[in-house]
């Protein structure tokens, strides 16, 4: 019996005019964790998805070797029975069901009248939930808790199945520094028990911390493995994108010329609760050439307080001032924001900034097809030229723009809202987590794109749970705390430390 509990070999995967792996080879070892990294379409979700069974056998070639025997799955049931569960990116719970409904779902307790036993269901989640840290009510619906709360069932339901090889796609992708680690120090105590994971993930500070290995595919290739001693992250990135990048963040000799916005005590109440205050008289600014970024936990009042000024997209009693070139406006609409010269690319992308079903050429022209009309009618040649000029200078990896925009990696997808908001022509451009899982090669070019945009004048504010990627860009930082602004530092003596403890400072009470 070898140490390794999987050996992929020389696995071959084609869609239809696209080779998706090409005689790709990992192996893991009983117990350990290990890493695959690559450019987002590199191949690894393909990978993970012949190895659970979504794509089943005699779809791709090459062998699976699990516990020393080649295995031939038909479809996900097949690998779970031996042990191999995958938790994909987007979170397969049922919001309705109750959180141990959901863990024995298709895996149901029942009692001798072939009924559910509800007693038992409930007992036994309980337990799993305390193995993952969760002290929840088992009856507690999914819908009624966190994001990485759900992961937790996620990996409880794993643990139902008896796992001994759990895969999960971008674990983290969604969670907050808190709930990252919590679930980082699951997965290391789930190895002291002799679980093996497989963890894919664009975080390189999370692949170091808890990686036994990495196995970096590039183009559908193994490029390479390497064991934990010699993990840098300049050697994975290099690996990934097949070049060294010299500096994560392109070079930005900011222009900074007259203030294009400012915000005066701007508040915003929760919209299901409207006694509680969720942005609290936030006040701001922005120049003509400048990259404002603005720091805060999960939960501080970001995104809340970018949605609530973009035509009140969030909140209820929203009151507060905006001056645009020194002269007051008004943004009660998205179409008024719009008109107004502000566009805001949301953090989630594939909900509201896109039309998954849609094509890129649609997608770009969707917030300003005024401009395309002709006789009371979009111009279809013209929107076609648009979309192809965008698809040419924003580097769109697609066959051409009447590709559904759902096909695309996260990158190209990213691009795609972007150039939907440049085609808008706006002076003040709000940046809701540009870069969230995109890998580090696609992220230099959004860095591209967004210093090319404050070198045209536009007035750029980028929000980021990523604080070194906002150190790294910006030319000022606010913090913002339980949605208060708690410090505004510029960049030259701003710090991870400095800004991490405005982003921490509690509200007088």
């Amino acid at each position: 019996m070898t140490t390794n509990i999987l050996e992929m070999r020389g696995i071959t995967k084609t869609f239809p005019g696209v080779k998706a792996l090409s005689n790709v080879t990992l192996s893991a070892e009983r117990g350990e964790v290990l890493a695959i990294c690559g450019e987002n379409g590199a191949g690894k979700s393909t990978l993970m998805k012949v190895l659970s069974g979504v794509y089943p056998h005699g779809t791709y070639t090459g062998d699976i070797v699990f516990e020393d025997e080649i295995v031939e799955f038909k479809d996900i049931t097949d690998s779970e029975a031996k042990g191999i569960v995958i938790i994909h990116q987007e979170l397969a719970l049922s919001p309705y069901l109750s959180i141990a409904e959901n863990i024995f779902l298709n895996n149901e307790l029942t009692n001798k009248a072939g009924l559910i036993d509800w007693n038992r269901t409930n007992h036994e989640a309980q337990k799993l939930l305390a193995r993952v840290g969760l002290s929840d009510n088992p009856t507690t619906r999914i819908m009624d808790i966190g994001v990485g709360k759900q992961q937790l069932v996620e990996i409880a339901k794993a643990l139902s199945k008896r796992v001994k090889l759990l895969i999960l796609d971008e674990p983290t992708a969604a969670l907050n520094d808190e709930d990252s680690n919590h679930l980082l120090n699951l997965i290391l105590h789930l190895k002291g028990q002799g679980i093996t994971s497989i963890i894919i993930s664009h975080k390189l500070n999370e692949i170091k911390k808890i990686a036994d290995s990495v196995t970096v595919i590039r183009d559908g290739k193994t490029i390479e493995t390497i064991a934990k001693t010699d993990v840098t992250e300049e050697r994975i990135i290099k690996d990934m994108v097949g070049r060294d990048l010299e500096s994560r963040y392109p070079d930005h000799t900011p222009n900074i010329g007259e203030e294009l916005l400012r915000v005066e005590d701007w508040t915003a109440h929760h919209p299901q609760d409207p006694n509680r205050v969720v942005v609290d008289k936030v006040s701001l600014n922005v120049h003509a050439g400048e990259i404002v970024g603005i720091a805060g936990l999960m939960g501080a009042g970001r995104t809340e307080f970018a949605m609530s000024l973009f035509g009140r997209s969030y909140g209820t009693k929203i009151t507060g001032r905006v001056f645009k070139r020194g002269k007051e406006i008004k943004t009660r609409t998205v179409a008024e924001a719009i008109e107004n010269g502000i566009a805001y690319a949301t953090e989630d992308r594939k909900t509201y900034g896109l039309n998954l079903i849609e094509d890129i050429k649609r997608n770009i022209s969707m917030a300003s097809l005024g401009k395309l009309e002709k006789w009371g009618l979009v111009h279809d040649n013209e929107e076609y030229r648009v979309a192809n000029e965008f698809r040419k200078s924003m580097n769109i990896k697609a066959p051409s723009v009447l590709a559904k925009t759902g096909k695309l990696s996260g990158g190209n997808q990213q691009k795609v809202v972007l150039s939907k908001w440049i085609y808008s022509d706006p002076d003040v451009l709000i940046l809701d987590e540009p870069t969230r899982g995109i890998d580090v090669g696609a992220k230099y070019e959004i860095y591209a794109i967004i210093n090319k945009l404050a070198a045209e004048g536009k007035g750029i504010i980028v929000i980021s749970s990523e604080l070194p990627e906002l150190l790294g860009i910006s030319d000022r930082v606010y913090a913002i705390s339980e949605g208060r602004i708690t410090g505004e530092v510029p960049i030259a003596d701003a710090t991870p430390e400095s800004v991490l403890k405005l982003m921490t400072m509690e509200k007088p009470r």
